[in-house]
């Protein structure tokens, strides 16, 4: 996956982390962004390389889940224009694994 190298604030990275059934999380949206790339395709790369992303490191949300975060973080409601899917969330493990 390239990326652009982009300088990152910490307060940024700190307003992404989540907490989602006790763990600190980033939405997939949000390591997108921080990367520069479409969280499309970085769904994609982590779907090649799914081995390397066990439950521990990512795992996708519930209904329920994206519920409480539509307000929280303006994940906008399936078939309205926005997100077709329910977001993926990468723990610190998950996000590491993104580094190059």
């Amino acid at each position: 996956m390239a990326s652009k190298q982009l300088p990152i604030r910490v307060d940024r990275i700190e307003k992404a982390i989540l907490l989602i059934r006790g763990q600190k999380v980033m939405l997939d949206r949000d390591l997108a962004e921080l990367y520069a790339v479409e969280t499309g395709a970085l769904n994609r790369a982590v779907k090649r390389n799914i081995q390397r992303f066990p439950e521990d490191f990512m795992f996708q949300i519930t209904d329920e889940e994206a519920e409480r975060l539509r307000c929280q973080t303006g994940i906008s409601k399936r078939g309205r224009g926005g997100r077709r899917y329910l977001p993926y969330v990468f723990t610190e493990q998950g996000v590491a694994m993104f580094t190059p």
